[in-house]
């Protein structure tokens, strides 16, 4: 349990959480799947669709898609199928689209057989069908669906050796797509025969790189199994050897541009990060304040781009400039300790280290899924916010940041402080949002 929290000290300043929230909110609006799927969504084919989703966003993305067949176009509903795979808590009402809650960021066994009942979908397709396939962030977790003589529990110990890694997601990806029957384009190779195969994607990676949201199950891989292999070795991965045999293995590297089964495919991407970081900088413009804007792809350790971060802030504070500095993309965290948090926490805490003689700095990072590393339920915190309350409660509670820090231990920290943003699942995923206020 927290302790108790002493009353914050007196500071005279505005309240700005309060609109670092409306930046969080006008981020996740701007890639909600109600207000933006309809219209990206194909002509009805002949006969059916087959409608596979996955993702944090993948129940959101099935029900909008029902509207609009079922309600808007008339579609009789045995004509709309599928199974939509997110995230556990994520569900939403859908009515012909089965909804199977999955594990994030481990993989379990409902993700496995999300995964195996889709493809089993997409290989009983006909050439009058049209295979509808739905892609948020949290894909690659949801749909597990490991390559021959690989098991789940090996899986699950691979993916674990590189969330703690601190690889990038895209190198993540790499991994995990040549250690799969689904990612990689397989998913398109099974559905080949389809009238069209249709990809709409909520992008959550930097770059917005196709082959690296939900892992590619539909799209050309530009990568390769020598790829994944070397960065096992880079990050001295504790794996399996059932696991390095199966990096070995010709079988098991994924679709290459060419393949006859992207030749009716098409991917299009509904919502960008870059997006989202727009629409909070709108809010911000529309506050009064000057923008920088660092771009909606950083990558890089959380607690270093925090410290890099702090400095702008310093010099803006110094410089009595009033400045709203943003970022996007998505942050890591090398786990040397034991406690508990996630990349934007700990970018938080980093901040609150660097900022703490600085009161009137607010500042929120936050993912825009709702979920911030934890524990996959639905009231694991999004980031956390920083601002003079939460200067003074370190000092009423004693609260040592860098202690926090070296330990990897932010969400205790934040509990203590009082200072956790939670939301709940969001149903969609751009990525993170970060704000500093000057």
């Amino acid at each position: 349990m927290p302790p108790r929290l002493a009353p914050a000290k007196m500071i005279m300043m505005t309240d700005q959480r309060p609109l670092l929230r409306a930046m969080f909110d006008a981020a996740v609006a701007a890639a909600h799947p109600d207000s933006i799927l309809a219209a990206h969504l194909p002509p009805l084919p002949p006969g059916r669709i087959i409608c596979l989703a996955a993702g944090k966003g993948a129940a959101a993305m099935a029900t909008a898609a029902e509207r609009h067949y079922l309600d808007a176009l008339g579609l009789a509903s045995s004509r709309l199928i599928g199974i939509a795979t997110t995230r556990h808590g994520h569900r939403v009402p859908t009515r012909t689209i089965e909804v199977i809650e999955a594990g994030h960021p481990m993989p379990d066994a409902e993700g496995l057989r999300g995964a195996e009942a889709s493809l089993q979908l997409a290989e009983s397709i006909t050439a009058d069908d049209l295979l509808l396939v739905l892609l948020s962030g949290g894909g690659s977790a949801n749909w597990i669906l490991p390559a021959e003589d690989i098991t789940l529990a090996q899986k699950q110990q691979t993916t674990r050796a590189l969330l703690r890694s601190g690889a990038p997601i895209g190198e993540v990806n790499t991994v995990r797509k040549h250690l799969s029957r689904i990612k990689g384009g397989r998913l398109a190779r099974a559905g080949d025969r389809a009238a069209g195969i249709v990809t709409l994607a909520i992008s959550d990676v930097p770059r917005d790189e196709p082959s690296a949201i939900a892992s590619g199950p539909t799209v050309p891989d530009p990568t390769t199994l020598a790829d994944a292999r070397a960065l096992v070795a880079r990050y001295a991965l504790d794996i399996d050897d059932a696991v390095r045999a199966a990096l070995h293995d010709p079988r098991n590297e994924s679709c290459k541009p060419g393949d006859p089964a992207f030749a009716r495919a098409r991917f299009d991407i509904i919502a960008r990060p870059r997006q989202s970081l727009d629409a909070a900088i709108q809010v911000a413009r529309e506050a009064g304040y000057a923008i920088v804007d660092l771009g909606a792809d950083l990558e890089g350790e959380a607690r270093d781009v925090a410290a890099a971060h702090a400095k702008l802030a310093r010099d803006a504070r110094a410089a009595g400039k009033r400045l709203a500095i943003l970022s996007g993309g998505e942050l890591t965290v090398t786990v040397r300790g034991q406690g508990r948090g996630g990349p934007n926490q700990e970018y938080a805490l980093a901040l609150a280290m660097h900022l703490k003689d600085l009161p009137d700095v607010a500042a929120l990072a936050a993912d825009t899924d709702g979920a911030d590393g934890g524990a996959g339920n639905a009231t694991d915190p999004a980031g956390a916010l920083i601002d003079a309350r939460t200067f003074a409660r370190m000092d009423s509670l004693k609260l040592d940041p860098a202690a926090a820090l070296a330990d990897n231990d932010a969400t205790a920290f934040f509990e203590a402080t009082g200072d956790l943003l939670v939301t709940g699942p969001t149903l969609t995923n751009v990525n993170d949002i970060r704000v500093i206020l000057v």
